[in-house]
């Protein structure tokens, strides 16, 4: 059992998820808000996308970005922050015509990927590690553009986690450690439970585990129901856990959760286990992460 667990705070995503929960932040302030409430409920990492503040749909705007940067480290918290790197995947067919993306197909390039990294440099960001039928649609991640942005992630000197979705993609994250496109010890995290990847259970989390680099960190996430068995579970097995609204959308049944609140649960449940949520901090030192690049997100509050 691991009994020092970093805990992330997935405050957002980029799901249709707002109309069902009003509690989902939508502006680059609210999500700001988000993080620093975070921080406060004692979460380790704030995990961050960012979304279009008039419609509530996903965007890849770099000045959004640097606001929500920007306000999380003008406030009296600390907290680590870790970028999404993994928008701009999804396509989805046309109807008519199969061959070509249809409404709501969103494909960016790896450096149009990188580019909040790049800019901001954040004191982390996520690699996703392989393509996936994800739901209804496909998130499109090919072994080339893949080596791409890990090159860019190691050239700006930010600590990539590597997302992994199912068994294939931690194979994959450990042949890019192998050419040499990983640095220090590699940190990972187990997406469990997305139709139609790794299902959220004890086998599979173990599965994944036990392919791992010895040298490896990990984390692991449910959704939905299984957010707070699988940050159990995580524990349990030797990991570190996440939470968030970018990932269950409930406290308990019935009742919509915050972000804070998710954050204060999974606490709670970890201490019942005999474990305690590091600190911001030590979390750095646990990552051998980069000290945070203040001035690299000032400007571009409202």
């Amino acid at each position: 059992m691991n009994q020092n667990v970093i805990l992330t705070c997935a405050v957002t995503g980029a799901g249709d998820t707002p109309g069902k929960n009003p509690n989902v932040p939508v502006t680059p302030k609210q999500i700001a808000d988000d993080c620093i409430a975070a921080a406060k409920a004692g979460a380790s990492i704030a995990h961050i996308h960012v979304r279009d503040p008039d419609t509530g749909g996903v965007s890849h705007e770099l000045a959004h970005f640097r606001e929500v940067m920007t306000r999380v480290r003008e406030a009296d918290v600390d907290i680590v922050m870790n970028i999404t790197a993994g928008g701009g995947g999804d396509w989805i067919p046309d109807a008519a015509d199969p061959t070509r993306g249809g409404p709501g197909t969103d494909i960016q390039t790896p450096a149009e990927r990188h580019a909040p990294v790049g800019e901001l440099l954040p004191e982390l960001c996520t690699l996703d590690c392989g393509s996936l039928n994800f739901g209804d649609m496909v998130y499109v991640n090919p072994a080339d553009w893949l080596r791409e942005h890990a090159r860019l992630v190691q050239a700006a000197g930010v600590k990539p986690e590597l997302e992994c979705f199912d068994l294939g993609h931690v194979w994959f994250a450990r042949q890019l450690q192998q050419e040499g496109l990983i640095d220090g010890d590699p940190l990972f995290q187990l997406c469990l439970g997305i139709p139609w990847g790794a299902e959220a259970d004890t086998e599979t989390m173990l599965a994944m585990r036990n392919k791992l680099p010895d040298n490896a960190q990990w984390a692991a996430f449910g959704i939905g129901r299984a957010q707070m068995p699988m940050v159990a579970q995580s524990a349990l097995l030797g990991g570190h856990a996440r939470v968030g609204l970018e990932d269950n959308l409930y406290l308990k049944k019935g009742v919509m959760a915050s972000n804070a609140g998710l954050v204060e649960k999974a606490t709670a449940l970890l201490d019942n286990l005999g474990a305690r949520v590091m600190s911001p901090a030590q979390t750095r030192t646990a990552l051998s992460l980069n000290a945070p690049h203040v001035s690299q997100a000032k400007g571009g509050t409202q």
